[in-house]
């Protein structure tokens, strides 16, 4: 199967067998090796054998190259020991990660997430505050990636019947699905699936597939629909050994307006999950090799942008307010690419 080729739906999945493909394409991809194996860890988890994730965990930890995220592997390695049985352990790592501070907050939500799930409340709750205080600074708006931080505290302090806070007031401000954060974090729907009320039960499952369906949707597209950016030397150097692919980037300036006008058609269209991927010659030249292909075939293209996606090499598209350009100019996308 292709590094690029999405899996099946998830009731469809045979974990087990997926996880040797992304441990085979990251032997393929060493540069990719950790992304490729941390999704693999998340299929060995799926698949019930919780001590082969440890030792994807272990495998990536242990590593002489450098990662791009310790903090969020360790992370992901208590919560997965802590599902069979190593409570100890798992707290240890929980505490490193608190006293590390991280800049990233996927760390701090997935250790909050597990000691939410273990009904440990109270620290959830101090962790997320940890983080927000950290990665939040009073002034700035929130980055998109610390959104959810500011959803698991709400939702961690409602259950825990605190009164909302400045925070708090803030994760209702950004939170867009059509069900409040108030009515989504109730406890007294939790309580409502234990009712022995027909009505009260049909009215709470129809409010859970309403929301699931939203959920749904986001998951529908396992890798975003990516456009392929040439930086200035990466496609001087492409056109310059293969003339054939002049045709198909004419000049800098006509590529780069291409990609902007070709997103934007693709959103304006309905399309999610819009990215981009930027290439490099080595790399193409090495996928064309891989495809038993030249590369002067204009069809391998997106094919190419495809599997670096799958790879998960792409940027979101548009970026978020205030972020450079996608293109490398160093000015503000609002300002370049955005105006």
């Amino acid at each position: 199967m292709r590094p690029d080729t999405p899996a099946s739906p998830a009731e469809n999945v045979d974990h087990t067998a997926e996880a040797a493909r992304l441990e085979r394409t990251a032997g393929l991809y060493p540069e990719d090796a950790e992304a490729l194996l941390l999704r693999a860890a998340a299929h060995l988890e799926l698949s019930g054998d919780r001590p082969a994730a440890t030792t994807l965990y272990d495998r990536l930890l242990s590593t002489t190259a450098d990662l791009d995220n310790p903090p969020l592997i360790r992370a992901l390695k208590a919560s997965n020991l802590w599902e069979y049985g190593h409570e100890a352990e798992a707290r240890a790592i929980i505490e490193g990660i608190r006293l590390a501070a991280p800049r990233d907050p996927a760390p701090w939500l997935i250790a909050a997430e597990s000691l939410e799930s273990h009904d440990e409340l109270e620290s959830a709750e101090q962790t997320l505050t940890e983080a927000a205080r950290l990665l939040l600074p009073e002034g700035t708006e929130p980055p998109a990636p610390t959104h959810p931080l500011l959803y698991g505290r709400h939702r961690v302090r409602r259950m825990l019947g605190l009164p909302h806070d400045d925070w708090d007031t803030l994760a209702d401000t950004l939170h867009s699905a059509p069900v409040p954060l108030d009515e989504l974090h109730d406890p007294k729907r939790v309580w409502s699936l234990g009712s022995d009320n027909p009505a009260e039960l049909a009215a709470e499952i129809s409010r859970l597939q309403a929301e699931l369906g939203a959920y749904r949707e986001a998951l529908s597209r396992p890798f975003p629909v990516a456009v392929l950016h040439w930086p200035a030397t990466e496609l001087s150097e492409l056109v310059s050994a293969y003339p054939a692919l002049s045709s198909e980037y004419p000049s800098r300036d006509e590529h780069l307006s291409t990609i902007e006008s070709s997103l934007r058609e693709l959103s304006s269209s309905g399309t999610a999950n819009l990215g981009i991927v930027t290439g490099t010659v080595p790399s193409y030249e090495a996928f064309a090799a891989s495809e038993g292909s030249s590369p002067d075939d204009v069809t391998l293209l997106p094919q190419y942008a495809t599997t670096l996606a799958a790879r998960g090499r792409a940027e979101v598209w548009p970026p978020e307010r205030g972020a450079e350009c996608w293109c490398g100019s160093a000015e503000g996308y609002g300002a370049c690419h955005g105006a």
